[in-house]
């Protein structure tokens, strides 16, 4: 025997639902990439799903490696010199690192951020690496970069950030910098900014600079060009 159909219509007023938060949800992290919606707190509740299947799938490695691929294309055409002024900047979570273990665990940005939770996560030292910033990275130091990482990571972070960094194939690196106790409080952007100035006047050349923040990017000093990773998991301002 079929369905009902008071049934097969309560199915398709289901399906009809779900392709319309689909489809919003994919709207929304289309905002959310090119700064659109501006600052926000959480995923949406009906997105969480949405945002679940795009990290752990295909599509977000699709991505990552699309920026990778187009970051690549843009340092080769860098003439880099011989007196190790040539910088690229990474930023480390989810840039470098990648803390989706961590935010499989707590509803992949559907709820509130707890500091407490993350910095323990931090200091087990196992994010992965995220695979396509991993290739790029080296095939920037073989074009001869010097790698800048710059991270809203504490001082206190230090060596479990390097420890982490190392065990998962980041190698080598010119420069660590976090934030120091004067930096304690101040917005994403303008931390980054005035490392970056402060990288310009000891005579350093940034000439890219990775991040999946637009607070890792923007700023009164920029890379000549930036390039922005995917994240619709959280917002730093």
């Amino acid at each position: 025997m079929g369905a009902s159909p008071s049934l097969r219509f309560l199915l398709l007023w289901i399906a009809i639902a779900a392709a319309a938060d689909e489809l919003y949800c994919d709207s929304w992290r289309l905002s959310v990439e090119t700064n659109n919606a501006g600052s926000w707190r959480t995923v949406p509740p009906p997105c969480r799903g949405f945002v679940e299947e795009y990290m752990s799938g295909e599509r977000y490695a699709s991505d990552s490696n699309v920026v990778a691929l187009e970051s690549l294309a843009f340092a080769k055409s860098v003439q880099i010199t011989d007196d190790g002024k040539d910088a690229w900047i990474f930023d480390v979570d989810e840039t470098l690192l990648s803390n989706i273990p961590y935010y499989a665990s707590t509803g992949y940005g559907s709820k509130l951020f707890n500091v407490t939770s993350f910095n323990e996560w931090v200091n087990l030292a196992s994010a992965p690496a995220l695979p396509a910033s991993l290739r790029l990275y080296e095939d920037l130091l073989i074009l001869g970069f010097q790698m800048i990482l710059l991270t809203g990571r504490t001082e206190s972070q230090r060596k479990i950030t390097e420890d982490n960094l190392l065990l998962t194939g980041y190698g080598y690196w010119k420069r660590l910098i976090l934030r120091e106790a004067l930096d304690l409080g101040k917005p994403a952007v303008k931390f980054k900014s005035e490392r970056r100035a402060e990288l310009e006047g000891e005579g350093l050349r940034i000439h890219g600079n990775s991040g999946d923040q637009w607070s890792d990017l923007l700023g009164s000093t920029m890379a000549r060009r930036s390039f922005k990773l995917p994240n619709p998991m959280y917002y730093i301002g």
